[in-house]
């Protein structure tokens, strides 16, 4: 089933502030919220689906990608999917958008309530670099990548913190011209989580974590660009205690063709031909992403012709057909000569058939620029 764009789920245009966008959202999430709909599934699917279009929208980088690829952007890897961010994701994120909407008690975890339930903490991201080639760019992949992640070590055992007694929070009263105030914060002892450390073995850090090295698969879609960030949920560090996993963030780094270059979901090659291959016509066999193919070169053909293949560039991101290959043909003029061909040039000379005679479909070089473009 397709996505709904996440400007439509949240009610705002492509143009609202910030600040438009988390008002919209508060709205959304309020209206709901599981503790106004108990037992609503529909209700509860909405409250995750605008928290998943609010986690992308509120983030400058994830917003531009968005703007510019659509959900592709953030597909084949984990991503949300409907299930990828779950209530504790939720409302170990944006708890803070509630304020006291729900009896100002500070926000809390799923079933919890908002009067002072655990807080649940999330471990760190992670960021990797995946070097992909233009072949496989265009076909896309599943790469296996080994990720060196913070896991729980076996054997740590925690205990509730005797600061917050296991809300993760603490509250604080203070008075105020307007009267009392009531703030609540992350617990400055256990950072959030509820809990301590009670026991850890000896290789474990402060935290009862310890490092380890796990293979990770990522489903890698075509048509991916240089410096898109794909995400593996729960694949980053995990946190102590009963906290979240982190995510693997992925950024895609691609590799430069030998012959192909790339322009958007276009793709160019430079076809050099000999001037007698020019003259009389050839055929040639070019490199394509999805392998070799041989072109015929009309007799005649002049320096800087475009041919151009349909659907041999690179898919679109945004699942809007494939690009083209765009062949540019370059005819080679020798620069040295033996004397047997130079007499024959000279008699050439002023031969009417090398006189050059631009017809109308032979267009500038600033038509053919111009079509590339367009």
């Amino acid at each position: 089933m397709a996505k709904r764009d996440y400007y439509e789920i949240l009610g705002v245009d492509k143009n609202a502030s910030e600040s438009e966008i988390k008002k919209a959202y508060r709205k959304m999430a309020i209206k709901y919220h599981p503790d106004k709909n108990p037992d609503d599934k529909e209700a509860e699917a909405k409250f995750k689906e605008a928290a998943e279009a609010y986690e992308v929208l509120s983030n400058a980088d994830k917003k531009a990608r968005y703007d510019q690829f659509g959900h592709q952007a953030f597909d084949g890897a984990g991503g949300f999917g409907g299930g990828g961010m779950n209530m504790d994701d939720i409302f170990s994120q944006f708890g803070d958008i509630f304020g006291g909407a729900f009896g100002g008690g500070g926000f809390s975890g799923f079933g919890g309530g908002f009067g002072g339930g655990q807080r649940r903490v999330k471990g760190s991201n992670l960021r990797i670099r995946v070097t992909l080639t233009l072949d496989e760019i265009a076909n896309g992949i599943e790469k296996k990548i080994k990720v060196k992640r913070k896991i729980q070590a076996p054997g740590t055992t925690y205990k509730t913190c005797s600061t917050c007694n296991g809300s993760g929070q603490v509250t604080r009263v203070t008075n105020t011209i307007l009267g009392r105030m009531q703030t609540s914060s992350a617990c400055p002892t256990c950072g959030g989580a509820g809990q301590s450390i009670d026991k850890k073995p000896n290789d474990a850090d402060v935290q009862g974590l310890k490092v380890q090295e796990e293979t990770v698969s990522v489903k890698i879609p075509a048509g991916v660009v240089d410096g898109m960030q794909l995400k593996v949920t729960g694949k980053g560090n995990e946190a102590p205690g009963n906290g979240i996993s982190g995510d693997l963030l992925v950024v895609i780094e691609e590799k430069e063709h030998e012959t192909l270059k790339r322009e958007g979901d276009n793709l160019h090659y430079d076809l050099y031909v000999s001037l007698p291959d020019a003259v009389l016509g050839t055929s040639k066999e070019i490199d394509t992403v999805t392998g070799k193919v041989r072109i015929k070169i009309e007799a005649g053909v002049q320096s800087g012709k475009i041919l151009r293949l349909r659907g041999k560039g690179i898919p679109s991101i945004n699942g809007y057909g494939t690009g083209d290959l765009l062949v540019h043909v370059n005819v080679w003029t020798p620069k040295t000569l033996s004397k047997q061909q130079k007499e024959f040039f000279e008699s050439m000379r002023n031969d009417e058939h090398f006189d050059p005679k631009p017809e109308s479909g032979d267009k500038s070089f600033f038509e053919k620029v111009k079509d590339m473009f367009s």
